[in-house]
């Protein structure tokens, strides 16, 4: 019941601090910047009388490229609107005000995590959800596998929440962002350099991809939701932030989950001996 309540705290706070309006209007202005896009490429199309399966595939390409905005807006948001909740509470002191009442630290940490997570899901169905229905409503191309894409979208997004809070519990506010976004930066460029071993034939590369991949396993989501949600012609490129390479497996995705639930463990147990 505690962490509920502290879930709701933390919501009307973000509320209060303009974030979810923040967040909301990010969404929208995505939402409507791509649909204009769509209906310029439409009309590229059409004067060029390009062939069906070839305008399908420009269209899917455009529809997944989207999406793949759509991933790193939301795990940026998801870093930024919640790195400031556990260190920026305890640098002003108001966590004492929470902290002095009869509910268990794992309560507060819990409850913060919840709310962030609530607020996260709205944003990723709004932004994935918005971009797959606004392209099938103007040209009729649907990702494969949207939803099984969305809710990879929506566990990076939570690994990246449960990290940047974990270090929120060691470090200041600066720090705590600065490392989360840091650590998703070296995921993002381990991933591209596996892409780049397509064209290179480079197992190194590869090698040097996997193991950012086990430092920080956010990248790796992405990967598997684009495999997922690629039509066969995307995946065939050998050069593409979509191609065929290194396919992170069920297993890695399995690991991805647990390094969340080990995050998530760590900032609670810290939380709760750290002096506030």
């Amino acid at each position: 019941m505690g962490c509920w309540v502290m879930a709701g705290v933390t919501f009307r706070e973000a509320s209060r601090k303009k974030l979810l309006w923040t967040a909301l209007l990010a969404g929208i202005g995505f939402l409507a910047l791509f649909g204009i896009a769509l209906h310029f490429q439409m009309q590229d199309l059409d004067r060029r009388a390009i062939a069906p399966f070839l305008r399908y595939q420009v269209l899917s390409a455009m529809l997944l490229i989207a999406l793949y905005v759509v991933d790193l807006l939301a795990v940026v948001m998801t870093i930024l609107t919640s790195v400031d909740t556990i260190p920026g509470e305890i640098a002003s002191g108001t966590i004492h005000a929470i902290a002095t009442k009869p509910m268990p630290r794992w309560q507060i940490l819990i409850g913060k995590w919840l709310g962030f997570a609530v607020m996260i899901a709205g944003f990723v169905a709004l932004t994935f959800g918005g971009t797959v229905v606004v392209a099938y409503g103007m040209c009729g191309v649907t990702p494969a596998h949207a939803l099984r894409g969305g809710l990879l979208v929506f566990l990076e997004c939570l690994l990246a929440l449960t990290v940047t809070m974990m270090f929120g519990t060691w470090f200041s506010t600066l720090a705590s962002g600065v490392i989360a976004i840091g650590l998703h930066g070296l995921a993002f460029m381990g991933g591209w350099l596996e892409q780049m071993s397509g064209f290179t034939s480079s197992a190194r590369l590869i090698d040097l991809g996997i193991v950012t991949s086990l430092i920080m396993p956010s990248e790796s989501i992405w990967r598997r939701a684009a495999f997922d949600m690629q039509t066969p012609l995307a995946g065939a490129l050998p050069f593409s932030p979509f191609a065929n390479v290194s396919i992170p497996s069920g297993t890695m995705i399995g690991y991805a989950a647990f390094y969340l639930l080990v995050a998530l463990a760590v900032a609670l147990y810290h939380f709760h001996e750290r002096d506030l």
